[in-house]
């Protein structure tokens, strides 16, 4: 199995930072794809006809008073606590949380909700807020599902 290597650099419990190398698979693409498409499906997979309207199964289940709502944002904490998996940062998964919890509390708001669960796509700002981060860290995407990546860094160098 193909593997792709992401440098990181820890801080041991005394504060010092020591060099270590945190294996990240390959199939990373493979992951984010399946979350892209789970964000995609609860945001916006349906469109209003005759509109540019975009709307997806949290809109639609929203519409179930209290249950709607809450069932909905276990599927955005799940995807939160995927990406956690992957290995990003607390402060990205803060800003993810932020986004479910105005999702959640703008949603539970009886039928002026409905119409900012269409507007608002926590999920999707959630999936780009995930993408940009690979970005940034020198992920490059795989041009095939299940194609492998090699992602190679410099050394850290010990901070002091």
């Amino acid at each position: 199995m193909v593997r792709a290597f992401h440098a990181r650099q820890w801080t041991g419990p005394r504060g010092d930072s020591t060099h270590a190398m945190k294996i990240v698979p390959a199939h990373i693409d493979d992951e984010i794809r399946r979350l892209e498409q789970l964000a995609d499906l609860m945001d916006s997979r349906f469109v209003l006809p005759g509109t540019d309207i975009r709307f997806g199964l949290d809109s639609l289940v929203g519409l179930i008073p209290g249950i709607g709502d809450l069932a909905s944002g276990m599927v955005s904490v799940y995807l939160m606590n995927r990406a956690r998996a992957l290995g990003v940062p607390k402060t990205l998964i803060w800003r993810m949380a932020a986004n479910i919890g105005v999702d959640f509390v703008g949603g539970a708001v009886p039928l002026i909700g409905d119409v900012f669960d269409v507007a608002f796509k926590s999920n999707r700002r959630n999936i780009a807020l995930l993408k940009r981060h690979f970005e940034r860290h020198g992920h490059r995407y795989a041009a095939r599902p299940g194609e492998a990546v090699i992602v190679e860094h410099e050394p850290l160098r010990k901070a002091g």
